[in-house]
């Protein structure tokens, strides 16, 4: 009984001191769907039927019948925004009816001193309890600290982004490194420090060449681009890379040219995915 007792307190120091971090759910997540879709939530009240009072709805069907392929959620905090108070509460009441098994990961791409940032922390971990947030890294590490001590959460760091304007700053030669290669250093200092939060980066698809991927330190990836925005699956497909990363695709889904058929469109694009980087 005695040696018994003595394992089960060994089994339960371990299960305290290893608790499950955010990579680890974001790859069980990955097993069960066998793809890396990340299914953009951004509602238009334009081209949503019933317009803002629409949208609560659109959006409760978009995620209940994609949900079986999303191996992520994506809301991006600017859409809801955008509607005021009212989109504020659409956000909120969404957040809280998200199935549990599917992380989310809120697109609100902060940025700002430390103090200020701590109450971003809050408001997006603690208050609304979303799973990882984006990050614009350009102020500095002390910036990214007030988010990187909850365990179990992740932050992605903007480096690379989608549009035409990342070479105005993101690739430009910062004391023999490109910038985006020093956003990728404070991923790795964060985890040479222990912090509990995972660190990530946004690498946008339609600038994800094999120049960028190289040159990035080894860590989940969020990478948007992929469908209406045009990038291609084939930068991906060779990289060797191994974190667990995911894909978005927002309108190639929600607003697909007139198609509501979300899961269609979910497994379509889940498939697309797990084809090109088996």
């Amino acid at each position: 009984m005695g040696v018994m007792h003595d394992r089960l307190a060994t089994v339960r120091s371990i299960v305290t001191l290893s608790p499950m971090t955010y990579v680890d759910r974001l790859k069980s997540r990955l097993e069960v769907t066998g793809s890396a879709l990340c299914v953009g939530l951004d509602p238009r009240p334009d081209f949503t039927e019933g317009g803002v009072d629409g949208v609560a709805e659109f959006l409760y069907r978009v995620v209940g019948e994609t949900a079986e392929y999303a191996a992520a959620f994506k809301p991006n905090m600017a859409y809801f925004e955008a509607m005021g108070l009212r989109g504020i509460e659409i956000l909120e009441n969404l957040l809280q009816k998200m199935p549990k098994e599917v992380p989310v990961i809120l697109d609100a791409k902060r940025s700002d001193i430390g103090e200020t940032q701590k109450y971003y922390a809050r408001s997006y971990f603690e208050n609304w309890g979303v799973d990882a947030v984006t990050l614009n890294p350009f102020l500095g590490y002390d910036t990214l600290e007030p988010f990187l001590d909850f365990e179990g959460k992740g932050v992605y760091l903007l480096a690379v982004t989608s549009n035409p304007g990342s070479a105005d700053f993101q690739r430009r030669d910062c004391e023999g490194k490109a910038l985006f290669e020093r956003v990728g250093d404070l991923c790795e200092r964060a985890l040479s420090e222990g912090k509990k939060t995972t660190a990530g980066l946004v690498v946008g698809l339609t600038n994800a060449d094999s120049g960028v991927l190289a040159n990035l330190p080894d860590v989940p990836l969020l990478v948007p681009g992929l469908g209406a925005q045009g990038g291609s699956l084939n930068a991906l497909s060779d990289s060797g890379r191994t974190a667990a990363s995911v894909i978005n695709v927002s309108r190639g889904i929600t607003y697909a040219d007139g198609n509501t058929n979300y899961a269609g469109l979910a497994k379509h694009w889940a498939d697309e995915i797990a084809k090109s980087l088996a």
